[in-house]
């Protein structure tokens, strides 16, 4: 690694389950070393996601049942993270890097020093990539982003020449590749119509976006006060989540039953939406917000012959397809706040809250 780079950085370091008193920003963190195959990126800026805040409380364990909002967080369970198992701490989280390439280990084309990029935030098995179960997440199973500096396999780094910021870019990796994933799985087309839970959050805006972006016809539900900001994203139809029979008016709204759903809410209302779509219907998840716990009858699932899809560790060309909407100005940035990263307790406190449009992101010094 080259000498001019110093021994030490500003991180933000995860210390244990718990809540923000759990995180602890830090400047006597030792820069990493790239390996080999690995890059050195100078982290500018860095997005917020609900995994970050899942792992933190601990949600992901299956003892959890009820909304992210309502868990308590206690002891270290034995399989807070996102694949079922326990994290090794202290811990940099942060999935969504956007900076600038500042070294490169032996194995790694040199010609990336010095070019901006993006880090795709599935770190799959080299030799294996395609075995879903050997798939690392960038703030999870190893340090990420919320720290100035952040080593990352070279064929997980996208270098661009994008003239949009780094926060501006900071806003996408995961939030829009995860709706990538999703309209990638049902295999949504023009003409065709899609129900979008969660419409004002950083997957949720993503999905508006790219569900329109392939001629979609798009039915969005989303908080009474964020409606506006959701039909300026090109939703043709537009159901305030308050409403006490949202499902209902989301089908007056389109008109009959969904090619497909898209949920990243869960909880009490997904049984409804298993039943608004038409025969041979696609229903694709990323999340659960608000339960990850429902009930299911399999008549509805069999008997309308519904394909149900989950979505979590894409392949590499979702990626690179969301790097080519970029590059082509197909899709723009919505960020609905930022944060330096000294302040990152009120940032996911802010982002806990929900008063946002599109993603969060912290700045890093």
């Amino acid at each position: 690694m080259p000498t001019e780079l110093p021994e030490t950085m500003t991180a933000a370091l995860l210390l244990g389950q718990g809540g923000p008193e759990m995180l602890e920003v830090r400047h006597d963190v030792p820069v990493p070393s790239p390996g080999p195959d690995e890059v050195l990126l100078r982290v500018a800026a860095c997005g917020m996601n609900n995994t970050d805040i899942n792992t933190r409380v601990g949600w992901y364990s299956k003892s959890v049942s009820g909304p992210t909002e309502a868990v308590a967080p206690g002891s270290d369970s034995s399989d807070g993270a996102w694949g079922g198992s326990s994290i090794a701490y202290p811990r940099i989280q942060g999935a969504d890097p956007s900076g600038r390439v500042v070294a490169v280990g032996a194995e790694t084309d040199r010609s990336l020093i010095g070019r901006r990029a993006l880090v795709d935030c599935w770190i799959r098995d080299k030799a294996d990539p395609n075995r879903r179960e050997l798939a690392q997440y960038l703030g999870s199973e190893l340090d990420g982003g919320f720290a100035q500096y952040c080593a990352v396999p070279g064929r997980n780094v996208y270098p661009h020449d994008s003239p949009l910021t780094d926060v501006e870019l900071a806003s996408f990796p995961c939030s829009w590749s995860t709706a990538e994933h999703m309209l990638h799985r049902v295999q949504l087309g023009a003409g065709q119509s899609v129900a979008i839970t969660g419409a004002s959050g950083g997957v949720g805006t993503a999905l508006v976006s790219l569900a329109r972006l392939r001629g979609a016809t798009v039915t969005a539900i989303a908080g009474q006060t964020k409606l506006d900001a959701v039909a300026a994203l090109g939703a043709d139809h537009l159901v305030p989540r308050q409403n006490p029979d949202a499902v209902a008016a989301a089908l007056e709204a389109n008109g009959g039953p969904f090619h497909v759903v898209a949920d990243v809410v869960g909880g009490a209302d997904t049984p409804r939406w298993f039943e608004a779509l038409r025969r041979g219907g696609r229903y694709v998840t990323a999340g659960a917000i608000a339960g990850p716990i429902v009930d299911l009858d399999l008549r509805t699932l069999y008997l309308h012959d519904l394909e149900l899809y989950g979505a979590t560790v894409y392949q590499p060309d979702v990626f690179s397809a969301l790097v080519g909407y970029i590059a082509r100005g197909e899709i723009s940035p919505i960020v609905g706040g930022t944060y330096p990263l000294e302040q990152i307790h009120q940032a996911q406190e802010a982002f806990a809250a929900k008063d946002h449009v599109g993603a969060m992101v912290l700045r890093i010094p």
